[in-house]
C-alpha cells in the first residue's frame, strides 16, 4: 500500500541488483492489517517478487535483538514481544503476532533467506514512559483549535464509502480472501504483486489528506522515529528495503521530510530502562483490543478463522465446514457429510446473494446455524469458542530471555507437571500425596505473589482437608506478574517469603495479619512464619476492638487446621487463637449492646465467624461451653438487636445446646405484641434468615412456623409495610420448593395432631428413635470414612 510501486504512474526502476530489476523508486512500503491473512499472503508475494536486501517491521527496536529467535523451531505462534520498564514491571506493553500476521510472515521470510531484518517504531523506553502520563492514548486528541477531535477508523471510513455497513466483511472482500492470484492473472508478476498495496496505499492517502492524523496523535512522533530508520537504513542498503507497517502509516513513510524536522518530534520524550524478551500468547487474547500507547490496539474477532483462511491450502468454506462437523461429533450431535455438503452450499448461495466473492465468516455461521445446529444459538455459540476464535497457545523456545523467577517457575511447571494452559481447568488436588501437595504449594505461593494463576474452588473436601480444588487458567499477562514479583527474589519460595515478610511488617490491621499467617501456612513458607506470627502478636495486644478481633481469629482457626494437615509446627499460633478467643468472650456481649441496624448486620457474619472458629480450635470442647455462655448472655440481653439475638439463639439450636421448647419460648417472647414490628422482624432474620437452613427448620417443626404465622398475621397494617421488605429478604433466601413447602403448611393451618417428639412434644416429628432405620447408615458411613483413609 504505497504510492511509490511499479503500478503507480511516474515510477521508474532503480539500480537494482544485475539478476532483478527493483520494482520501485524508492523503498517499497507495504502497508497491512495487523494479523490479516490476506495481507501476509500478499506481503509473501511482494517479498518473493522483490527481493528486498533489508526488511523493516513496525515494532520496538529493543527487540532487534530477540528477532533471530523467530527463526528457532521452538518458536510456535502465536507469541508476542514484551517489553517492561525495570523500575515498574506492571508497566508492560505486549507486541503480538500469529502466524497469519503480516509482519510475522516478513520476519520469517528475511531470517530464511539471511536478509537484514529490524524493527522501527518508537522505542519501548519511550512508549512505555510516556504512557504513565494519563494524557497518553487518550481517546480524543485536542486539535490546534483547542476542539477535541475524534479517532478515525480508515477500514470503516472506507467501507463506507465503498457501500458497505460492516468495516470487516468489507476488509475481508477486498483483502482476505484473495488466494494471491488474482492480481497475477490480470498483469505481470511484480505489478499483480503490489497491486493491493498501491490500492490502499492511495486511499489512505487520500484518507490522510481529508482528516490528518485522524486524532492518533501520538502517531506523528512514531512515524518521525520510523523515517529516521528507514532514512539510516536506506544509507546502509540503498533502496532495496521494504517496510511493513500498518496501513494508516504509509502516507507518512512516503512523504517528504526532513531528518531536522523528525528529531525535533522527538526531542524531549521520556525514557524508561526496559527488558524485552518473548512470550507465548494465545488466540482468545488475540481477540481483545489492546490499550493505545502499549504495544499493539489491534484486534480481531476471529483468530481461528483467520488462521484457516491463512492456512488453508485451497477450499476454504469446505475445510471449514468439515471442522465445524468434527467438532460437534466430538460433543455428540448428529452431523453427517450430507449436512456439510448442504452448509458449503447455503453459504455459497448467501455469498452469491449478498454479492461476496467468497463465502465469508457471516455466511458460514449462518449456513452452520441452519443445516448443522437446526436453527439454534447454543450449538453455535462452541463452535465461535473452540474454532473462530480458539484456545491455541504458543511457545517460546528455551534461549529466549526471561527473569530468574519466570525460569525457576518453568522448572517448577515441568517438575510438577502442571503445565500452562490457556483454557480453564478444575484440578484437585490429594495433599497426601507429595506431588499434589507441592502443586499446592506452589499455587498458593504465586498468590501470595500476586499471579492468579490459580484460584481455590469448593470441590469434594474445601480448602484445610486433605483435598483442595483449584480452577487454574494461563494469561499471557501473567508474564508481566511474574517480572513484577522478580523484584522479591530470584525463585518462587524466595520471592514468596520475602513478600510475606514485607507484608506482615506493613500491615496495619490485625484481620490482615490473620490472613497473611494462614496464606504462610497454606504456601509452607517456614521463614516467614516466625515474622508474620511476631507481627500477628504484636497486633493482637494491642488491637482491643472486638469487632477486630472476632474478624481474625476464623483465619486462625483455619490456619491450625491447615497446619494440622500439613505436619506444621503451629504451637505459636494455637497460644495466640486461644488468647483472641478469651478476649471475644469477655468482650462480645457488651460490645452487641446498643448497635445501629447497620453495625448489627456488620456483626452477624462475625458472629457466625467466631462460632465456627471455637469448633476448630485445640481447646475445642473447654471453649464451647465457655462460648455457648456467652450466647446465651446474648440471647437474654435486651438492650442487643434482635438481629443479634435471634442469630445467638439460632447458633445454641443448632449446636444442640438449646432445647426445640426453650427457642420456642424465646421466638414468643421476641414476637409478643410488647416487642415492635421492626425488631420481631429482625429477630426473625437473625433466627431463621440467610442460608442458613432456616426454611427448613420451619418445615420440620410446624410450632415454630406457627409462632411466626400467628406473629405475621398480627402485625398491624400501618407497621405491615416497614416489616415486609425485610421478611421478603428473610423467605427469598430460600430454596423454591421450601417455599413452596412452608405456603402449603400455612394454608393448612396449625397442626391439629399428628405425630410428635416424645422428649418435647413437638408436632411434625415421630415419637422415639427407630433403631433399624439409623442402623441402615452404618454402611455408608463405613465406606466413606474409609475413603478418606485411603
Amino acid at each position: 500500500m504505497t504510492a511509490q510501486t511499479a503500478a503507480a504512474p511516474g515510477v521508474t526502476a532503480g539500480a537494482g541488483r544485475p539478476d532483478r530489476a527493483w520494482p520501485c523508486e524508492g523503498p517499497m512500503v507495504l502497508g497491512v492489517r495487523h494479523h490479516g491473512p490476506g495481507s501476509a499472503r500478499a506481503v509473501l508475494a511482494a517479498l518473493d517478487a522483490a527481493e528486498p536486501r533489508a526488511v523493516l517491521i513496525e515494532g520496538p527496536p529493543e527487540g532487534d535483538a530477540l528477532l533471530p529467535l523467530a527463526a528457532d523451531e521452538g518458536m510456535v505462534p502465536p507469541v508476542a514481544l514484551l517489553a517492561h520498564a525495570v523500575d515498574d514491571p506492571g508497566r508492560a506493553a505486549f507486541w503480538p503476532f500469529a502466524e497469519f500476521s503480516p509482519e510475522w510472515v516478513a520476519i520469517r521470510w528475511a531470517l530464511a533467506r539471511d536478509v537484514t531484518v529490524r524493527f522501527i517504531d518508537l522505542p519501548a523506553a519511550h512508549s512505555l514512559a510516556a504512557a504513565a502520563d494519563p494524557s497518553w492514548g487518550d481517546e480524543e486528541d485536542v486539535a490546534d483549535d483547542g476542539e477535541p477531535t475524534l479517532r478515525v477508523d480508515p477500514i470503516g471510513v472506507l467501507a463506507e464509502a465503498a457501500g458497505y455497513d460492516d468495516p470487516e466483511r468489507w476488509w475481508e472482500d477486498v483483502m482476505e480472501h484473495r488466494r494471491g492470484t488474482e492480481a497475477t492473472d490480470r498483469a505481470g508478476p511484480a505489478d499483480g504483486a503490489f497491486a493491493p498495496f498501491a490500492a490502499v496505499g492511495e486511499a489512505m492517502a487520500a484518507l490522510r489528506e481529508r482528516y490528518g492524523h485522524g486524532g492518533h496523535a501520538h502517531d506523528l512522533v512514531r512515524e518521525a522515529h520510523m523515517r529516521l530508520r528507514l532514512r539510516a537504513a536506506r544509507r546502509e542498503f540503498g533502496e532495496e528495503v521494504a517496510v511493513v507497517c500498518g496501513a494508516w502509516h504509509v502516507p507518512a513513510l512516503t512523504a517528504r521530510s526532513t531528518a531536522t524536522a523528525d528529531r525535533a518530534l522527538l526531542k524531549g520524550l521520556p525514557k524508561a530502562r526496559t527488558e524485552t524478551t518473548w512470550v507465548p500468547w494465545t488466540h482468545r487474547r488475540l481477540a481483545r483490543r489492546g490499550a493505545p500507547g502499549r504495544g499493539y490496539g489491534a484486534g480481531i474477532g476471529s483468530p481461528g478463522w483467520y488462521a484457516h483462511l491463512f492456512s488453508a491450502p485451497d477450499r476454504p468454506v469446505e475445510r471449514w465446514m468439515t471442522k465445524v462437523a468434527g467438532l460437534l461429533r466430538d460433543e455428540d450431535r448428529a452431523v453427517s457429510s450430507a449436512h456439510v455438503i448442504e452448509a458449503v452450499r447455503l453459504a455459497v448461495t448467501l455469498a452469491a446473494v449478498r454479492g461476496r466473492p467468497l463465502a465469508g465468516l457471516g455466511e458460514t455461521t449462518d449456513a452452520i446455524r441452519a443445516v448443522m445446529c437446526d436453527g439454534s444459538d447454543v450449538p453455535l455459540a462452541l463452535v465461535r469458542d473452540r474454532l473462530t476464535v480458539g484456545d491455541v497457545l504458543g511457545k517460546v523456545p528455551d534461549a529466549a530471555p526471561a527473569v530468574p523467577l519466570q525460569r525457576d517457575l518453568a522448572r517448577l511447571q515441568r517438575g510438577l507437571r502442571l503445565r500452562p494452559e490457556p483454557l480453564e481447568r478444575e484440578l484437585e488436588l490429594d495433599l497426601r500425596k507429595d506431588t499434589d501437595a507441592a502443586r499446592s504449594r506452589l499455587l498458593h505461593r504465586l498468590r501470595i505473589l500476586g499471579v492468579g494463576w490459580g484460584s481455590p474452588e469448593s470441590g469434594r473436601g474445601s480448602t484445610g482437608t486433605f483435598r483442595e480444588t483449584w480452577r487454574l487458567r494461563w494469561e499471557p499477562e501473567l508474564y508481566v506478574r511474574v517480572a513484577e514479583a522478580g523484584v522479591w527474589g530470584t525463585t518462587v519460595l524466595t520471592a514468596a517469603t520475602a513478600k510475606a515478610e514485607s507484608q506482615a511488617a506493613s500491615a496495619t490491621a490485625l484481620a490482615e495479619v490473620t490472613s497473611l499467617a494462614e496464606r504462610c501456612l497454606l504456601a509452607e513458607l517456614p521463614d516467614a512464619l516466625p515474622v508474620v506470627m511476631r507481627a500477628l502478636a504484636d497486633r493482637a495486644a494491642l488491637d482491643a476492638d472486638v469487632g477486630h478481633l472476632a474478624e481474625a481469629l476464623p483465619a486462625l482457626a483455619r490456619s491450625l487446621r491447615y497446619g494440622d494437615v500439613r505436619a506444621t509446627d503451629t504451637a505459636a499460633l494455637g497460644e495466640v487463637a486461644a488468647g483472641l478467643a478469651e478476649r471475644i468472650c469477655v468482650g462480645l456481649p457488651p460490645a452487641c449492646a446498643g448497635l445501629d441496624a447497620d453495625a448489627a448486620a456488620a456483626m452477624r457474619p462475625r458472629l457466625d465467624g467466631v462460632h465456627s472458629a471455637i469448633g476448630l480450635l485445640p481447646q475445642a470442647e473447654e471453649m464451647g461451653g465457655r462460648w455457648a455462655d456467652v450466647l446465651r448472655r446474648i440471647v437474654l440481653r435486651d438492650a442487643v438487636p434482635g438481629l443479634i439475638r435471634g442469630r445467638a439463639a439460632r447458633l445454641l439450636l443448632d449446636d444442640g445446646r438449646l432445647a426445640d421448647g426453650e427457642a420456642a419460648r424465646l421466638m414468643g417472647l421476641a414476637l409478643s405484641p410488647g416487642t415492635p414490628p421492626a425488631g420481631a422482624a429482625d429477630w426473625i432474620e437473625g433466627f431463621i434468615g440467610g442460608a442458613s437452613g432456616g426454611g427448613m427448620l420451619l418445615v420440620h417443626d410446624e410450632r415454630l412456623l406457627g409462632l411466626v404465622d400467628a406473629w405475621l398475621t398480627s402485625v398491624p397494617a400501618d407497621a405491615f409495610t416497614d416489616v415486609l421488605p425485610l421478611l421478603r429478604r428473610t423467605f427469598s433466601a430460600y430454596e423454591p420448593g421450601v417455599r413452596r413447602t412452608l405456603g402449603e403448611l400455612a394454608r393448612r393451618g396449625p397442626a391439629a395432631g399428628g405425630p410428635v417428639r416424645a422428649e418435647h412434644g413437638v408436632p411434625g416429628f415421630g415419637a422415639g428413635l427407630d433403631e433399624q432405620r439409623a442402623d441402615a447408615v452404618l454402611s455408608v458411613l463405613r465406606l466413606i470414612l474409609e475413603g478418606e483413609r485411603v
